[in-house]
């Protein structure tokens, strides 16, 4: 009877040992550009408030190692099938041969431009792309495509959730500093109307210039730059953050810097300790060896976006992964407080975003008392009446 015993309890070790049996191999292609300026080694180093520490990529390998067993209780294998090319031309060519190899679902760490052009061209086929750098508003207005989804926050989320702050403590007067580029007169632009539909004043916009030229110090000199008028706050709308780092505790008077440096707007900061967030951070900074910053925590919620789905209903297959994906059941657990879903009227993932300095996380938006009459995410960003995308 124990010879029996012991055999049945060696078998049943055995078995519990034995790794399940995978059913089905689920690759994700994931997509960036060689020589993408958002990741120079001169910017990362700077470490701007606002500036990528690097390329996200280990957020999706993190996302990918932490689903390890449940994917394989799911009877899923998660791969990752990262793809760098110089041009978005050869992309295109890589996304065309992975779909013939049967990958249907790509991440997208590109620039604005190339995100379009991807989308655009890949319209028609059976593919889904979440975009997990790219915050521009157009990719969600005129240049949104059905099978794009947003994972990374858009400008105007951010700008939104700045503004709710502000006006919650009442620093209802702003001067903007306004740098020379395209990107910094979007930036500005998108912050203007943010300030009009929370009830804030913008005082005066007044252009800087990144030089150490004298003859332009009314233009390069913080002090100078935020003397004069009488406002609450000075935001500076600076893409590249340079010239923005050198302007708190530089101002005129003792005023709240916001914007590109002092208090942003981020989809993620390492300082964030509720809702299981510092395990999160943990997880990514044993993989890349550094702090997680916004396109990290993108790339890692667009994995855990498309495992919610397996989980979901237990399929794999692309019909059934992208119905549930763009339906309106989908949710996803991000970490933040709050449950995410897909905007029906344009793919951008609804979220809180943090408000955060260089050190640690002031609040997060919404901002109580910002309420909207289905969910209170969607005081964040482009509401479905304001939306100009059309699927």
């Amino acid at each position: 009877m124990r010879r029996a015993l012991a055999v049945l309890v060696s078998v049943a070790w055995l078995f519990w040992l034995a790794p399940a049996t995978v059913a089905a191999e689920l690759t994700i292609g994931y997509l960036e550009l060689g020589g993408d300026r958002r990741y120079s080694a001169a910017r990362a180093e700077a470490r701007y408030l606002l500036q990528p520490l690097g390329r996200p990529y280990h957020g999706a390998v993190t996302a990918v190692r932490e689903l390890k067993f449940p994917a394989a209780a799911a009877g899923v294998e998660l791969k990752l099938a990262r793809v760098r090319e110089r041009s978005t031309a050869a992309l295109l060519e890589q996304v065309t041969r992975m779909q013939a190899a049967g990958t249907r679902l790509f991440l997208l760490d590109l620039p604005a431009d190339a995100a379009t052009t991807i989308a655009r061209q890949t319209r028609d086929q059976d593919i889904l792309l979440f975009n997990v750098s790219a915050d521009d508003d157009r990719l969600r207005g005129a240049d949104c495509q059905p099978h794009l989804m947003h994972v990374v926050p858009s400008l105007a989320m951010q700008m939104d959730a700045l503004a709710q702050y502000l006006a919650q403590r009442k620093w209802r007067d702003v001067l903007v500093l306004q740098g020379p580029g395209e990107a910094d007169v979007r930036f500005a632009d998108r912050f203007a109307a943010s300030a009009r539909k929370y009830g804030l004043d913008v005082v005066e916009r007044r252009p800087f210039v990144l030089s150490n030229d004298p003859r332009e110090r009314d233009r390069n000199n913080a002090t100078l730059l935020t003397g004069q008028d009488d406002h609450d706050v000075v935001f500076v709308a600076d893409s590249d953050g340079e010239f923005a780092r050198g302007v708190p505790y530089a101002t005129a008077k003792p005023q709240l810097v916001a914007g590109a440096a002092g208090l942003g707007a981020v989809a993620w900061h390492w300082s964030w300790e509720r809702h299981g967030a510092p395990q999160l951070s943990k997880r990514f900074l044993k993989v890349a060896k550094r702090p997680m910053d916004s396109v990290d925590w993108a790339a890692w919620a667009g994995v855990k976006a498309i495992f919610a789905g397996v989980q979901q209903t237990g399929a794999t297959d692309f019909a059934t992964l992208d119905a549930y994906l763009r339906g309106p059941d989908f949710e996803l657990d991000v970490f933040k407080g709050a449950v995410a879903s897909f905007r029906p009227w344009n793919n951008q993932l609804r979220q809180p975003i943090l408000l955060a300095s260089d050190i640690w996380v002031v609040a997060r938006a919404p901002i109580d008392g910002f309420l909207h009459r289905t969910n209170n995410l969607d005081t964040l960003g482009i509401d479905k009446p304001e939306s100009d995308c059309k699927f």
